[in-house]
């Protein structure tokens, strides 16, 4: 019995000491998670920051010639994406923040019809990698990407809403 429990301990020490609880507030927002990752696993935020949190924003039309209902009138996902981040860093730059400032996204997709009616989480993530986690914005917000039916618009495969915190 006691190599057993010996053994036991042994696996269970490492691991109590990777869960130290949090004793106190954080001073500054602190993003956790593995580093590596493309987005954080969560985010804390301190009590005394005031923060904005976006509606969900659509996109703009990429191609104001195209035919309506036309794939080519808002482009595909990546397209739409990117065009939606760039009209959230508008909003968060008119509230004094910018992009580094972004701490969580929710993303809503619906089925693309060019992609066997899945969700297009590749396209979606690359618009995201060209905005997160570079050497221009190193901020790697926490992110969920929910799969939706539909939109408000049968042309948009794509919404977004951000959330930002006042740096101190």
């Amino acid at each position: 019995m006691k190599p057993l429990f010996m053994f036991a301990v042994t696996l269970f020490i490492p691991v109590a000491t990777l869960a130290q609880p949090v004793t106190a507030p954080p001073a500054q927002v602190t993003f956790y998670g593995t580093p590596t990752a493309a987005i954080a696993s969560g985010v804390v935020i301190p009590a005394d920051r005031a923060f904005v949190w976006t509606s969900g924003t659509t996109p703009s039309v990429a191609k104001a010639d195209a035919p309506a209902g036309s794939r080519e009138r808002y482009g595909d996902t990546r397209t739409q994406a990117a065009s939606i981040l760039k009209t959230l860093a508008a909003q968060l730059q008119v509230q004094g923040l910018s992009m580094k400032d972004v701490v969580y996204l929710r993303a809503y997709l619906v089925p693309d019809p060019t992609k066997d009616n899945r969700m297009d989480q590749a396209g979606w993530s690359a618009a995201y990698g060209e905005v997160f986690g570079t050497a221009a914005n190193p901020t790697k917000p926490a992110r969920s990407s929910v799969g939706v039916s539909q939109l408000v618009n049968a042309d948009f495969l794509i919404e977004i809403e951000a959330f930002a915190v006042f740096p101190k």
